[in-house]
């Protein structure tokens, strides 16, 4: 009967899954790539908050984010600033994504 009973981590599971559907299934191939293979590295180790940020980060429009994760200073101090320098990082990318 316990077992029914959702635990945080169990939550948690089901919020990385769900995130790491749309970071797959974004509507472009270039940005399915992006935030697919940033999504399959990182998910499993992100924790709450993390995970939170990312998913606020999912549901930007795509032009945006691409911008944004080709060239991570447009975006300034903003909360997703570390996560898109992150991100941008994680595929090697140049100071202003032309490599």
């Amino acid at each position: 009967m316990s077992e029914d009973i959702p635990t945080p981590t169990d939550d948690l599971d089901v919020r990385r899954k769900r995130a790491a559907y749309r970071a797959n299934y974004r509507g472009t191939k270039e940005m399915d790539w992006l935030m697919g293979k940033f999504a399959e590295a990182r998910l499993s180790r992100m924790d709450d908050t993390e995970l939170s940020d990312f998913e606020r980060l999912l549901v930007l429009p795509d032009p945006d984010l691409h911008t944004w994760i080709l060239d991570p200073s447009i975006v300034g101090d903003s909360e997703l600033a570390p996560l898109i320098r992150a991100i941008h990082n994680f595929h090697g990318l140049s100071a202003k994504g032309l490599a």
